[in-house]
Order: structure tokens, then sequence, then C-alpha cells
């Protein structure tokens, strides 16, 4: 795959960022593209491995030295059908995706692994710049009907993967718009919403229906879907957020950030928010509690939108600059990791327990910490305060929320609180129903959801037809 002297000829190069004070002020995205011919130097470096690790490390299977070589050769249109093979965003994944895939690159040994995201990314943009994602309606209709409840990653793969078997697939989404955290969560910097839209658009004219603000357990009874249809997938995502309960938790300023997230991200789009309280950033000493992810995208939005000085504080103790490779490769590696949002000038610390918070006039005005032990318990003589007018609380999320749709349905859970269904066959504990995505393996990545979404639907249509032709 690829030229096969190539990994030996050109070193890696990856995308840049536009500077700093350029792209804080704006929400656009501000990553640069490569140019054609060096991204298929790049993908020249993919070295024909005798076991591509890099096809373990990937959740979706993509192909990746079979599109690497065709970027390699120059034939783009054959690499967007073989990357789509495998996986329904491409767009998405080659913009937020952590990419396990490179950890598992053989070049990783030498800290030198292929720019697979960046040439996925290639891939998928150069299908959309010349109008090559289209509708793949079905053939033939099934005359069976599938209920999808949550328009997120896993959803909405499910939803397109059936539709294109031929059923007619139903999207019960309870916002206004579809992608769940795509649209909600992801920062707009990281990831413009277009992309979204374009995917919205193919499915509806593969025969897809949306539905909005239908809120599945609250205004829209599930037991009717289970009723009215011949399956149901649970699609929608792990939303219960792990909170911190010390004293002071009660003080205004202190917010969840998946309340402070899909706020600017309305605003961007220009959806109204309605009567919720609006939650800035602006001239504010922003602490962001929660260094994965999410605690990122809160920094990011937060310098956008004028905070004085941003903190974020993780619990955990520092992870080391370099990983072992004998002891990690192929594995997913603990290290120490910088986003581009921490890149923007976010003052971070670690092994950081929170102890209380205090405030005036009941607004949070000091948080009090201490240095955290192996046990995560504050180490005396440790302690430590620190101004803040807004606190985000970025910590993950410990499982689907139970109220409504899932005590409604009384659907068997396991021992995390999550919907219960193997991965095989993706069936809950009720007849006809199913589940995938973060609902049923808890928090996790956009393209964990988008595998699931997709087996899910190999599931679906073989319980609906007896057999499938859909890929797992």
């Amino acid at each position: 795959m690829g030229k096969i002297t190539g990994f030996l000829e050109f070193d890696r190069n990856d995308r840049d960022y536009l500077p700093v004070e350029e792209r804080v002020k704006n929400w656009r995205e501000f990553v640069l593209p490569l140019p054609e011919k060096e991204t298929r130097e790049q993908a020249a470096r993919c070295m024909n491995c005798g076991v591509p690790y890099c096809h373990t490390g990937c959740p979706v299977n993509n192909q990746i030295p079979d599109w690497n070589d065709l970027v390699y050769s120059g034939n783009w249109e054959e690499a967007v059908r073989n990357l789509h093979s495998t996986n329904n965003f491409p767009e998405v994944t080659g913009r937020v995706c952590p990419a396990p895939c490179e950890a598992s690159c053989t070049l990783n040994i030498d800290d030198n692994p292929v720019t697979i995201k960046t040439i996925e990314c290639a891939i998928a943009d150069r299908a959309i710049e010349n109008n090559w994602i289209k509708p793949e309606p079905p053939a033939h209709k099934t005359g069976k009907k599938v209920a999808i409840v949550g328009a997120g990653p896993a959803g909405m793969a499910c939803a397109q993967q059936l539709g294109r078997a031929g059923h007619d697939v139903h999207v019960f989404e309870k916002f206004a718009k579809a992608g769940g955290l795509l649209r909600y969560g992801i920062p707009d910097f990281k990831m413009e919403k277009r992309v979204v839209d374009l995917r919205v658009t193919q499915m509806q004219g593969e025969g897809v229906t949306f539905h909005y603000n239908a809120h599945v357990g609250v205004n829209l009874a599930v037991e009717n879907l289970v009723k009215n249809y011949d399956a149901v997938a649970l699609t929608g995502g792990a939303e219960k957020p792990r909170d911190l309960p010390i004293p002071g938790r009660e003080l205004d300023g202190i917010h969840f950030a998946m309340d402070f997230l899909p706020q600017q991200n309305r605003r961007v789009s220009g959806e109204p928010l309605g009567d919720i309280k609006p939650i800035l950033a602006k001239n504010k000493n922003v602490v962001v509690i929660g260094g994965g992810d999410t605690g990122s995208d809160c920094i990011g939005t937060s310098f956008r939108q004028g905070a004085r000085s941003v903190t974020n504080f993780e619990i955990m103790p520092m992870p080391p600059e370099h990983e072992n490779k004998m002891m990690t490769w192929p594995d997913w590696p603990l290290k120490l990791r910088t986003s581009s949002s921490h890149e923007e000038g976010a003052k971070r610390d670690f092994a950081v327990l929170t102890t209380k918070f205090t405030g005036e006039n009941g607004r949070v005005k000091t948080l009090h910490c201490a240095r955290a032990d192996a046990k995560f318990k504050p180490t005396a003589g440790t302690e430590f305060e620190i101004e803040a007018d807004l606190v985000l609380l970025a910590m993950g999320f410990v499982s689907p929320v139970h109220e409504g749709l899932i005590k409604s349905l009384n659907v068997e859970l396991d021992p995390r609180g999550n919907v219960k269904a193997d991965t095989n066959v993706y069936a809950t504990s009720l007849p006809k129903v199913f589940s995938a995505g973060d609902m049923r393996r808890g928090q996790s990545l956009v393209v964990w959801a988008i595998r699931e979404g997709r087996q899910c639907a190999h599931a679906i249509d073989k319980f609906l037809m007896g057999t499938t032709t859909l890929p797992r």
C-alpha cells in the first residue's frame, strides 16, 4: 500500500492551525488542510505492513491501507467509495476522532505514524467539494417500519443503514435538529454543523423521516412506538452528568458542561435559547473541572466568549509525556495530550481535588482545593484557593437519563445503569427493542457510536427479514 519506500522518503507532516489570536475571534473551523501533493505524500508513507494494526485500532474497521493507496495513486473517487463502505460519517471522524488508528500504526513504534485522520478528512472533504455525497435510496421497500429514538451518531448511522436496506425508518429526536452531541456538544470551531446538515439531507433523500421536538417518554409515549413499529432502536446517548456533591454546590455560577456548550452552538446556528438562562464566560475567571475532551471544549468556548482567564483542573495525576512503546503499542496509550484549546492559554493542573465552593450573595467566588493522593483523597498541608466567577463541571457521564423513556419501558439495565444489550444482536430485554451507542455502552467516542449504530442496523435487518446483507 502506498509507496514501498514512502515511509523512508517522507517525514510525517500533519495539518496546522490558524494562529491563536486569529482563531479565537470567531467560531469557524481553524485547521489548515494539507495541499493535495503533501496529502498524497503522507498516504505514500503507509508501509504495506504484514499485519496492519491500524485496522484493530479503528472501531469501524476502516480499510486504511486500501484508501491510503488510492489517495497516493490519485484515485480519489474510489477512495471515497472505500471509506464510506465502513464509515457513514468520515467527515465527522476526520475532524473529531482522537485517531486510535494512528496509535496502532506500525510507524508509531518510532513516534512517526501515518497521518491517517488527516487523509480521512481530505477524502471526505473531497467528496463534499465534488458533490459525490448523494442519496442512495433502496431499489425495493420491505414494508417494515423501524423507529429510532435519538438522532446522534449511533441513531443516524443505524437509520441510514436500515433506510438503504429498504425499511421505512423514522427517527425521533427531542431537540429541534438532528445530530445529538455532534450538533449540541461539539463546538463549531471543531466541527461546523454544515457537515451534519449534509448528512441529514442525504438521509432524507434516502427515505428516512426525522421527527423533531419529539421527546420519547416525555411528550411522546414510547409504548406507541413499540406498538406501531416492527422494531425500535434506543440510541439516546448517556446524558446523565457526573456531579460534584461538595459544600457550596448550590451556588449560582456552577454548571454542567452540557448546560454550557449547547447554548453556544445554538447561538452560532441562530437557534433560539427560549427561556434558558444564558451561561457566558465573558470577562469571567473560569475554572473547568475535568481534563477530557468535554473540558477542552469548555476551554475553547470560554476563550471565544471573552473569558478573563481559564484554569483546568484534573483529579488524575499528570500522565507521562511519552508512553513506553514496548509496553503499550498497538493499544491506545496513556500519555499527556494537549488539545488546540489548551494551547489557547488555559492553565492546567493535575491531581487537584476541589473540596468546597464558597461565594458571595449566592454566587460562587472561590474554589477550595487540595492535592489528591493515590486514593483521590485530599492531602493534608496542600490546600489552596482559586478565584472563580464561572465553574464548569466536565467530569464525564455516568449513564443514560433513566427518567422518562427507560423507566416507562422498564427495560433491563446493566450494573452501570446502561441499557443491557450485547454486541452480537443488540437486543434488549424487551421483544423487538434494540439499543446501541452510549445508551448501551456508556460514555464513549463518536467512532464507537457509528460502529454500534451500523452493527445494530445489521441485527435489526436480520431480525426483520431473517437474513441481511448489511455489513457489521
